[in-house]
């Protein structure tokens, strides 16, 4: 998925010194989608281009990444910037890993993911997490996340943790949560579906 990636540092590389600094300090103010949090002051004001490029995409992914350089970049005037990376983002959208149904983000729309869009209904009434985690292990979740999850004393804890790591997700991940909550808990998924 390197596109999205290498679509926003080059717009970031596109900016004067002035820009790039009011880049910075609008990133601190633009609001942000639930459960993502803000780059700390501190670390992203010294930050060069191909730096800032790398910490936007560790703390909200590519796809979001893209998304969120564009709404700063139209914040701060630079609309032709920001339609340039929106175009480029356009035509590489289909990166979903084989046998996954492309969820409503990884195709471009706007409406929430399933996993994002039920939350609070999967937190209170999801019976299988050991289930979900097996299935998300080394694909979604790093070691230290599985046993961070595992941890916790029971099953609404445990999804709040899993979902405490979330906000770093790209919609592929949150695809492969999707498809494991289908295979363990396939009539709660279906019950949210037609909710």
């Amino acid at each position: 998925m390197g596109c999205a990636r290498d679509a926003i540092q080059e717009a970031l590389e596109n900016l004067t010194a002035d820009e790039l600094k009011r880049f910075k300090m609008k990133l601190l103010s633009v609001p942000l989608r639930d459960g993502y949090g803000r780059i700390p002051r501190g670390t992203l004001l010294s930050l060069d281009a191909m730096d800032l490029t790398d910490k936007l995409v560790s703390f909200y992914l590519e796809g979001y990444g893209a998304e969120l350089t564009a709404t700063v970049l139209r914040d701060i005037g630079m609309k032709e910037l920001a339609l340039r990376l929106q175009e480029v983002m356009g035509q590489g959208a289909g990166d979903v890993p084989a046998g996954i149904q492309p969820s409503s983000q990884a195709v471009g729309m706007p409406a929430l993911h399933f996993v994002d869009q039920h939350r609070a209904a999967l937190i209170s009434r999801v019976t299988d997490v050991d289930g979900v985690l097996d299935a998300l292990h080394r694909r979604v979740l790093t070691e230290e996340q599985y046993q961070a999850v595992r941890a916790e004393p029971t099953n609404p804890t445990k999804m709040r943790k899993l979902f405490s790591f979330a906000p770093a997700w790209n919609a592929a991940c949150k695809d492969l949560l999707l498809q494991a909550l289908r295979d363990s808990q396939p009539y709660l998924v279906a019950d949210l579906e037609r909710s």
